[in-house]
């Protein structure tokens, strides 16, 4: 019988050894990519286990806007909703045409991006043959205020997004629904007006036609713009 190589039980030793070692650093990724997972989640405003972790109301509305993609149900209410005013069907179809278009301040086109009113103005000019005012405060100021209640799509709705009244507008597209281009980072979009951060910021809504006197602007008070 052959005699037995001198170090083969230490070699196993060290097999064994490098193999324990190897299996303990992937246990370890593995803890650590979980609590990376977590900590991001929390960092997002995610769902988590800890009763302590709160968010701004800066952050939960970054949450929001985030995480809320385009609505499908725009191409839903563009086809099948049945209006009495072709020209506020017209403007609302047109808008939902941009779903997806990159926000950017100060936009005035699909190609360079819409901001709130940038969106707002074009699509009225494109479906309507109106030129409206750049900014969305001097928006609501034109056409006729309508309560919330009475609502129809097509018509302007406004809110205070920037601790400011009439600061963002957007077009109602029946439901409870409008489009608009809600912020930096974000598309063009369809979002539920029933969600708590937009009622509580919802300032009145405008109607607005293609008779509408645009180079008129009308004396009316925006703090009288209906919002009940």
């Amino acid at each position: 019988m052959s005699a037995q190589p001198p170090h083969r039980e230490s070699d196993l030793t060290s097999l064994l050894g490098k193999r324990c070692r190897l299996l303990f650093a992937v246990a370890c990724l593995a803890l650590a990519g979980c609590a990376t997972q977590n900590s991001s989640q929390q960092a997002a405003g995610l769902e988590t286990d800890d009763p302590s972790f709160l968010v701004s109301d800066r952050a939960v509305r970054s949450q929001y806007l985030n995480h809320v993609s385009s609505d499908p149900l725009g191409a839903y209410l563009a086809a099948s909703e049945k209006v009495n005013r072709p020209q506020a069907n017209g403007l609302a179809s047109t808008a939902l045409t941009f779903l997806g278009i990159k926000y950017r301040f100060g936009g005035n086109s699909p190609s360079q991006g819409f901001d709130c009113s940038g969106l707002v103005r074009y699509a009225a000019e494109k479906s309507l043959g109106l030129k409206l005012p750049r900014s969305s405060s001097e928006m609501a100021r034109l056409g006729e205020s309508i309560k919330k209640g009475e609502l129809e799509r097509g018509d302007l709705v406004f809110f205070n997004t920037r601790g400011k009244r009439f600061s963002h507008v957007g077009i109602y597209l029946g439901n409870g629904k409008f489009v608009h281009a809600p912020r930096s980072g974000s598309k063009v979009r369809v979002e539920d007006m029933n969600i708590a951060y937009w009622k509580k910021r919802y300032n009145g809504a405008r109607r607005i036609g293609a008779d509408l006197a645009v180079n008129e602007t009308p004396a009316a008070d925006t703090k009288k713009l209906a919002s009940k």
